[in-house]
C-alpha cells in the first residue's frame, strides 16, 4: 500500500511540475513578444534549473540573448537548441545570424582524400545504427552459413558460400564504423568562448606565451583540461593553445 502511495505521489508530483514549467513556458513567451528579454530569460531558465531541456527551450533562449546583442549565450544556446534537432532549418539560420556578430575569422581547413571520404561515409549514421547493422550482418551470415553447411545443391551452396562471406566482411567494416563514429563522439567536445576577450597561451600558466587573441562566441574544440583551471583548445583552422577554464562553456554538458 505504502508503494502504491507513493508512486502515486511521484506521478502527481510529476504531472504538477510539468504544468508549472508550461506556464513558465507561456509567461517566458509572452514576455518575450511583449520586448521583455531579460524577464523571458529567466522565466527559460527556471525550466532548465529544473532538469527539463527541449531544442524549443534552447532556441527562444538563444532568441531572447540574441535581442540582448548578447553573442555568446545567443550562440551557445542556438548551438544546444542545434544538438537536439539537427539539420532544423530555423536554428540554422537563426545561428548564422549570431555567428556574424562574431568578431574572430577563423578559417576552416577542410579534410581531403580518403580521410575526408571515409569520415563522411561513418558520420552517415549514428554509432547505435552502425551496430545494429553490424549484428544484422552477423545474424545473416549465421544463417547463411547453416544454409550453406547443411545444404546438398552445389549451386545453393556456392551462393550462400558467397553471400555469408560477404555478409561477415561488412558485418567486420560496420563493427569497425561503429567503433570509429564512437571515437569522434566521444572525442567531440565543442565549447563557446564566453569572455568579451582572452588571450591564448602556449602554456597552462599566466606567465607563457599569448599566441593569438579570442572573442566572445568563438566555437573551439576541447583537447585537454590541467588542473581545471586550464584548457586546451583546438580552432577549426588547426591552432591549439591554452585558455582559462572559467573563459568558455562546454556545450556537451547538460
Amino acid at each position: 500500500m505504502k508503494k502504491i502511495i507513493f508512486i502515486l505521489g511521484a506521478i502527481l508530483l510529476s504531472i504538477s511540475l510539468s504544468a508549472q514549467n508550461d506556464l513558465l513556458f507561456d509567461s517566458g513567451n509572452k514576455s518575450y513578444n511583449e520586448g521583455k528579454y531579460q524577464e523571458a530569460i529567466e522565466s527559460y531558465e527556471k525550466i532548465l534549473n529544473e532538469g527539463v531541456h527541449s531544442s524549443e527551450l534552447y532556441f527562444n533562449l538563444g532568441n531572447a540573448y540574441y535581442k540582448l546583442n548578447r553573442i555568446a549565450p545567443s550562440i551557445y544556446y542556438y548551438e544546444k537548441a542545434l544538438q537536439l534537432s539537427p539539420k532544423n532549418k530555423d536554428i540554422e539560420a537563426n545561428l548564422s545570424f549570431a555567428q556574424n556578430m562574431t568578431i574572430d575569422d577563423i578559417e576552416v581547413v577542410p579534410e581531403i582524400g580518403l580521410s575526408r571520404i571515409s569520415k563522411s561515409i561513418i558520420n552517415r549514421f549514428s554509432f547505435d545504427t552502425w551496430a545494429i547493422v553490424s549484428i544484422t550482418l552477423i545474424m545473416v551470415f549465421a544463417i547463411l552459413f547453416l544454409g550453406y553447411y547443411f545444404s546438398s545443391a552445389t549451386s545453393k551452396k556456392r551462393l550462400a558460400f558467397i553471400v555469408s562471406s560477404s555478409a561477415i566482411i561488412l558485418a567486420v567494416v560496420s563493427l569497425f564504423f561503429a567503433y570509429q563514429k564512437y571515437q569522434y563522439v566521444q572525442k567531440d567536445k565543442p565549447a563557446i568562448v564566453f569572455a568579451k576577450e582572452t588571450d591564448i597561451k602556449s602554456d597552462p600558466n599566466l606567465r607563457s606565451e599569448v599566441v593569438f587573441t579570442l572573442h566572445e562566441g568563438t566555437k573551439v574544440q576541447v583537447l585537454e583540461i590541467y588542473d581545471e583551471n586550464w584548457t586546451k583548445i583546438k580552432l577549426t583552422d588547426g591552432k591549439t593553445g591554452w585558455i582559462p577554464s572559467e573563459d568558455i562553456k562546454l556545450l556537451n554538458n547538460i
